[in-house]
């Protein structure tokens, strides 16, 4: 199993997942590039944003998921996390109709709700994504979509780089972080019974430049991923 330890260059304190987003809340939204994921989002040839009914937010954060969603065109999102601080800015944005508090792998919800699941920057993580898209399924109705967008492996692996963040006392501080493999994620869509229908990978580009100039020796490796998968039915 690949592990993100042997490609560690930072070696910052680590902390688990609900306590490093409680504490990045505050500027959370300052620190994360719309290129690493919304740019992807852009970039899809499907869903058809406008004809989604309603759609399910893993790991929805402050919601700037949902805003777009809603931005393009989706209407009835419900949006799920892990983290009450998160969700509590989300909810003052008002662009969900229900917020949970839960774990994206083990939302509760009812089964078959949604014709769409997007769940995005969320996998590194989980030590394991096969229960993510297991539960993405179950939500899912037959002929729904999980759009999933993720921490490139490889930019993982060449940076040494987790996700991070600088706490208030000014200690950088890093969330458990976990290497997928792109084999992985399409290996757990495929044995959950998700059809692979669009893929597209981001790199650093121009656009990343601009907003991360010292990111000049990346100039070309992918960064994040996009999957777009289909429920049969």
């Amino acid at each position: 199993m690949t592990q993100f330890a042997d490609f560690d260059t930072r070696n910052y304190r680590t902390v688990d997942v609900r306590t490093g987003y409680g504490q990045w809340v505050a500027t959370y939204e300052q620190t994360v590039e719309d290129v690493m994921d919304l740019a992807l989002l852009d970039r899809l040839e499907q869903p058809s944003w406008t004809t989604v009914r309603r759609a399910i937010d893993l790991g929805c954060g402050t919601g700037r998921t949902g805003a777009w969603l809603r931005n393009h065109g989706v209407e009835l999102i419900d949006g799920v996390d892990l983290t009450p601080e998160m969700l509590a800015v989300s909810r003052r944005k008002g662009v969900h109709q229900t917020l949970t508090e839960a774990d994206v792998t083990d939302t509760g919800l009812s089964s078959g709700s949604y014709d769409l699941a997007i769940a995005s920057l969320i996998d590194e993580h989980l030590p394991d994504v096969a229960p993510l898209y297991a539960e993405a399924f179950r939500l899912a109705e037959p002929g729904g979509l999980f759009v999933m967008v993720a921490f490139h492996p490889h930019f993982i692996m060449t940076a040494g780089m987790p996700t991070h963040f600088t706490s208030a006392t000014g200690e950088p501080l890093a969330i458990s972080t976990h290497v997928h493999l792109l084999s992985t994620q399409i290996t757990a869509g495929l044995a959950e019974g998700w059809v692979l229908t669009e893929m597209r990978e981001g790199v650093i580009d121009e656009g990343w430049l601009a907003v991360k100039p010292k990111w000049e020796r990346f100039r070309g490796h992918p960064v994040s991923a996009a999957f777009v998968w289909r429920k049969p039915g």
